[in-house]
């Protein structure tokens, strides 16, 4: 296969292509399956003789389970033959996720399908088939799963501390379950799609109740940079302490500016190659270059005027860690706010909507509606701004919120040295 010919779709090794010669010309109308084999120990090639991309999934399909797996499998109709073996769930949670590989979330995908994996290892069901997923073995899962905590951190002896499950996180591994039978349904891999409803997200995730006010803002961004001096602790533990938090501390300043969601807030960069941040414009994209836009909208933000200094001199991603869950969990302990997940990372995001639903009038409300990502600009929407960036009310009560709480904490978007900002999070 030349380089040139670009791979209109890869399972397992085995590519759909457009044979093209040297000079870029096709050389045939018809898709080509190419896949290496093994046994001849070189590249092998044919026609699917068709133009169709469908009909040469469904040929590039039927090789597949032939070569890989053994599975007789009608190459035109698609179905499984009278002889074919049947289609193990393990089987088809590995082929839903090498074709979702590419999307943008295939982070959230994989740790939900991850479960449903651990939960057949532990069980010894290895060997269930799609078909015998119906709505008792489920409840199994549901059962099994919610039993399971999740561990979040340590205490202050570095023992770790456990959570219970939520039931979110469990009815979200069951949806993310049937849409990969019903994608074997589609391949024809079997008959039928899944025979199980998976429970709404109304009905099972609450959304916390809990907001913070401007003095807990401050409270949190005095954490990171004025904590409280331990009993006899030297100048230099107090400074490293204090550096210990940077990430958490840009993690709160970057989300009180965005009202972005923690996994935008972890992903804003300044890297020129993403295209997030634009300086003369002073907006930021919370959707950097090449990443596809998911249910959960990125939209492009204006940035107050309290950080844009800050993003002016950082490089790279803005919060440098992965997570600060541990970090916010440590900060959640001291400063005593409430658990059992009614303030977590999302925290900053639902204060930011509360404090700005209290400031503006039912119609500029569409304004906070864009920032969160929760109604993506139309041509109407944008009358009286010029730009999904430009949201003149939405920025102003930013900046006002900014305002208060550099009142109460001063250090929350000063430029501290880059030798007190440089350590990983830590409690």
């Amino acid at each position: 296969m030349r380089k040139s010919n670009k791979i209109l779709l890869e399972r397992g090794g085995y590519k759909l292509v457009y044979d093209r010669g040297r000079n870029g010309t096709l050389r045939s109308p018809y898709i080509q399956i190419v896949w290496y084999d093994e046994e001849r120990r070189r590249v092998r090639s044919i026609s699917t003789r068709t133009e169709s991309l469908e009909e040469a999934e469904r040929q590039l399909d039927a090789l597949y389970e032939k070569n890989e797996k053994g599975r007789a499998i009608c190459a035109t109709c698609g179905q499984p033959l009278p002889n074919a073996a049947p289609y193990l769930l393990t089987e088809a949670i590995t082929a839903y996720l090498e074709a979702r590989k590419s999307r943008a979330s295939i982070s959230a995908i994989r740790p939900r399908l991850g479960h449903i994996l651990t939960f057949l290892e532990s069980t010894d069901q290895l060997s269930v088939l799609c078909t015998e997923v119906d709505k008792e073995w489920v409840n199994e899962f549901r059962e099994w799963n919610i039993e399971v905590q999740v561990e979040s951190g340590t205490d202050a002896k570095g023992r770790p501390v456990y959570r219970d499950r939520a039931p979110g996180t469990v009815a979200a591994s069951i949806r993310q379950l049937k849409a990969a039978i019903n994608f074997a349904e589609y391949r024809k891999m079997i008959a039928a799609k899944a025979n199980f409803s998976p429970r709404k997200p109304e009905d099972v995730s609450k959304t916390p109740i809990y907001r913070a006010s401007i003095p807990v803002l401050a409270a949190m961004f005095r954490y990171c940079t004025e904590p409280e001096r331990r009993p006899g602790e030297s100048d230099k533990a107090y400074s490293k302490r204090v550096a210990g938090r940077g990430d958490l501390l840009r993690f709160l300043r970057i989300s009180v500016t965005t009202w972005a969601r923690p996994d935008a807030a972890h992903d804003v960069s300044t890297d020129p190659s993403r295209e997030q941040w634009d300086r003369d414009e002073r907006r930021l994209s919370l959707n950097p270059k090449g990443r596809v836009q998911t249910k959960k909208y990125r939209p492009v933000v204006p940035i107050a005027r309290q950080m844009v200094p800050l993003l002016d001199a950082n490089e790279g991603f803005y919060v440098r860690v992965s997570s600060v869950r541990q970090a916010w969990e440590s900060m959640q302990s001291e400063l005593g706010l409430p658990g059992n997940r009614s303030s977590g990372l999302k925290l900053i995001r639902r204060s930011m909507a509360q404090l700005a639903r209290n400031r503006m009038s039912k119609a500029e409300w569409v304004e906070a509606m864009i920032m969160l990502g929760h109604h993506r600009p139309s041509t109407s929407d944008l009358y009286g701004f010029d730009d999904p960036g430009d949201l003149p009310r939405a920025l102003e009560v930013t900046e006002q919120i900014i305002s208060e709480i550099i009142s109460l904490a001063p250090l929350a978007f000063a430029c501290l040295p880059r030798a007190d900002d440089r350590h990983s999070t830590s409690g």
